[in-house]
């Protein structure tokens, strides 16, 4: 695997132990140009970096050694973890992003983030489930990578979860209405999966606004940020599959 170096200025000085680092955290830059957005990411005065960037035509760049926090987080949580900058490491995958057109990944971009993913998980000994997206810990201010990455081709080689329920057979309850409680249940089930709690957004506001973050990764096909029995189905069988 040919690993280009262009480090970035944005990094935290004090060394972190590998122990520390529990995550993976995948982005997309979100940014018009790949030229506009590795000039950024090496721009002292954006003060956010990444420590891989993986380009259109497939090449990694590093950017922030791992033993040093990158700036790819920012305000973030997953269960018991806060402002995951300490705990992990951020890799950019190129893409203009819901703002500009988003687009489906490449091939050359997937293949190139499963050979650096599996060597990173290898190396820091990080379990297949603490492999996140920016808008699973970050659901309030993030969309990325988005509905159009490929989760479930990753989860078949062994990165990140994916449900294993027929595909098929819980079509038929897309759109289907629940009631009050089972809706209170997938929210508290989504709780337990690992995504943040707030205090500060309308309860009913951010029900929908993970909802929404829940669908983008495990129920791509329609990312509408209503809950049906589907949805209720996908996160029950999460919960089973993370215990």
């Amino acid at each position: 695997m040919k690993i280009l170096l262009n480090y970035s200025p944005n990094f935290d000085p004090k060394r972190r132990k590998n122990s520390q680092i529990k995550f993976i955290v995948f982005h997309y830059t979100g940014m018009k140009s790949e030229k506009k957005a590795i000039d950024k990411l090496l721009n002292h005065k954006s003060k956010v970096s990444c420590h891989y960037l993986i380009k259109n035509n497939g090449d990694i760049i590093k950017m922030v050694p791992e033993t040093y926090q990158a700036w790819h987080a920012g305000i973030s949580s997953w269960k018991k973890f806060k402002s995951l900058n300490k705990n992990s490491i951020g890799i950019e995958i190129t893409n203009p992003g819901h703002e500009f057109k988003y687009k489906k990944f490449s091939t050359k971009q997937i293949y190139s983030l499963i050979k650096l993913t599996k060597y990173l998980v290898k190396k820091f000994k990080i379990n297949s489930k603490s492999i996140l997206g920016h808008s699973d810990i970050a659901p309030d201010r993030k969309l990325d990578p988005g509905e159009k990455f490929p989760w479930e081709f990753l989860s078949k080689n062994k990165i990140g979860i994916w449900h294993d329920l027929n595909l098929n057979k819980i079509k038929g309850e897309r759109g289907l209405k629940i009631s009050n409680p089972l809706k209170l249940k997938f929210i508290n089930n989504l709780f337990k999966i690992g995504y943040p709690r707030s205090s500060k957004i309308n309860k009913n506001k951010y029900k929908k606004i993970i909802t929404f973050a829940f669908q983008r990764r495990f129920r791509q096909e329609l990312v509408n940020g209503k809950i049906d029995k589907e949805c209720l189905l996908i996160s029950e069988n999460l919960i089973k599959k993370l215990n």
